[in-house]
């Protein structure tokens, strides 16, 4: 069923192609083989906007969560400058789905189990509407914008962005890279996304304890697993979530 909470942003003009080649975190050339997971980062190298990138006649679309779309116009006008770049909304259907892929429609690049994409009339009658993506999302850790995704906090690595193909290491430069690379090549990752079991409920956003030090923050929950943010060295036994217990799951 067409997905009402997505914005497309359609971007023309001859420099577009290297305009959006310098600011995202995925490399453009990827276009010629489907969509393109991609963020926006602060130049400090912090998550602002998660976003895919789509082929679509003389244009790049942007498929954005419609939440955050006009921030993203915004903050794209202020890096235009002088380039030959038009922004525009969109207005056609977003559609994704299970199963066979409807010709036309894309792969989503972050999983396999995410399905299928599509833009424009006739992929609505191809998609589910009762599928359980928060389900997909915790079985294969996959953060979303507004919940674990915390714009001007996350950084894309503790995120799971190089698992998800969102990020590129040999495109060359865009805005946040130094930092972004220093975190690959120079430090281990001592937090980050994980996955956990658990027993009862908690609010998205509780915070994780054990033994009396704080050890993260729990996000999306479904079948008795959840999404965590999780400081590594004190995931151990005995973690809690207000009244529910929790497990790290090392897989």
């Amino acid at each position: 069923m067409p997905d009402t909470t997505r914005m497309l942003i359609e971007v023309t003009g001859g420099d577009r192609v290297d305009f959006l080649q310098g600011l995202v975190t995925n490399d453009l050339a990827k276009l010629d083989d489907g969509l393109v997971y991609a963020a926006l980062l602060t130049p400090q190298g912090k998550f602002q906007v998660d976003f895919f990138l789509v082929p679509w006649k003389d244009a790049i679309l942007i498929d954005v969560a419609a939440a955050y779309g006009e921030a993203l116009m915004r903050r794209l006008t202020f890096y235009k400058l002088r380039a030959d770049v038009k922004l525009h909304e969109l207005k056609a259907n977003v559609t994704r789905g299970l199963g066979d892929m409807p010709h036309g429609a894309y792969a989503d690049p972050r999983h396999a189990a995410l399905g299928w994409r599509g833009y424009g009339a006739g992929f609505a009658f191809e998609a589910q509407g009762d599928v359980d993506w928060d389900a997909i999302r915790v079985a294969h850790c996959i953060p979303e914008m507004g919940i674990e995704l915390v714009a001007d906090d996350s950084f894309i690595l503790e995120m799971g962005f190089e698992r998800l193909n969102g990020v590129d290491f040999r495109k060359g430069c865009y805005v946040g890279q130094e930092v972004t690379a220093r975190m690959k090549h120079k430090t281990e990752l001592r937090k980050g996304l994980a996955l956990v079991g658990i027993e009862g409920e908690a609010p998205v956003g509780s915070p994780i304890d054990a033994h009396g030090k704080a050890v993260g923050t729990l996000y999306t929950q479904s079948g008795g697993r959840a999404i965590a943010y999780l400081r590594f060295d004190r995931a151990t036994e005995g973690m809690t979530a207000g009244d529910a217990k929790v497990d790290y799951v090392r897989e």
